[in-house]
């Protein structure tokens, strides 16, 4: 049995708190981190306080693009969690900021996802085209699409076969329920498209693609060693930490364990039980600095 006691890094304590130091701003996972399904962790709270406390900015991020930041600020506000819109980053937000910056000229995109999700491209400037042959994408982009429709299946496969650029919201092969059912997520939907294609997404974003924290530093004028990506999961949430150079902080308030941690081929900078476990280490950083 690995002993492990509140928190655990690859770092000597010296090099943890220069490091923790260094951090302005915290990209926190959802689910599993902040709070479980509908239940707010205690520890939350009081560790968004103490960030603020300390200069420190925040950002929810979440691979699941299937509600807008409406919906997701909602949620949070129901859970007594107060937020911008600003400080929210879904994989809908990411293809939106990739699409301005690789296609800086596509207007009209043929979208399979949901109806809130779709909201949130109109909103950003962008038309959604419809399932008809003459009216041509400028991009293709496949979601988590739990209103997806089998003729509008076929028609992004045809559009995708005619060699339009092609986007991945995330690589989810299904999307976490405590519910007596799988729910098929991006990932399968573009196992489907490529099965009858030939043809896989050009970029697949979301954790663990870099480009979530790169979008962030980008809003908050940070490099990546500025950053730290806090999340409950070694496969997505710490490998888009390394991927991007930022401070990765796994918590073990969600789906991983210390046993499952530790087989990890790349381990995260820190560890801990909980979100409240890593604002006493920032805050004791902090209080180093000022002696």
């Amino acid at each position: 049995m690995t002993q492990f006691h509140e928190y655990r890094s690859i770092y000597s304590d010296d090099e943890l708190m220069r490091r923790l130091r260094n951090i302005r701003h915290a990209a926190l996972d959802m689910d599993g981190t902040i709070y479980m399904g509908m239940s707010l962790f205690p520890f939350t709270k009081p560790f968004l306080s103490s960030l603020h406390s300390m200069g420190i900015t925040h950002s929810f991020l979440t691979n699941n693009p299937s509600k807008s930041i409406a919906d997701y600020l909602h949620k949070l506000e129901t859970l007594g969690i107060e937020a911008s819109a600003e400080e929210m980053y879904t994989t809908a937000l990411a293809t939106i900021d990739y699409i301005h910056e690789h296609y800086p000229n596509a207007r009209r995109l043929f979208l399979l996802g949901t109806p809130s999700m779709i909201s949130e491209f109109e909103k950003a400037g962008f038309e959604s085209t419809a399932d008809d042959p003459d009216d041509v994408p400028d991009v293709i982009v496949a979601a988590f699409d739990m209103t997806l429709e089998y003729k509008r299946l076929c028609r992004a496969a045809w559009w995708i076969s005619c060699g339009i650029p092609y986007i991945a919201t995330n690589p989810d092969r299904v999307c976490p329920t405590d519910q007596k059912v799988v729910l098929v997520d991006c990932g399968s939907i573009c196992a489907c498209l490529e099965h009858a294609t030939g043809r896989k997404p050009d970029i697949t974003l979301g954790k663990p693609d870099p480009n979530m924290l790169s979008g962030i530093e980008h809003r908050y004028g940070l490099c990546a060693e500025q950053i730290a990506m806090v999340g409950d999961r070694i496969y997505t949430d710490i490998e888009m930490a390394h991927n991007a150079g930022a401070f990765g902080v796994l918590v073990l308030s969600g789906e991983t364990t210390i046993e499952v941690a530790d087989k990890a081929p790349r381990q995260p900078d820190l560890i801990v039980d909980d979100i409240g476990v890593l604002g006493r280490l920032i805050a004791r950083a902090h209080a180093a600095e000022t002696k």
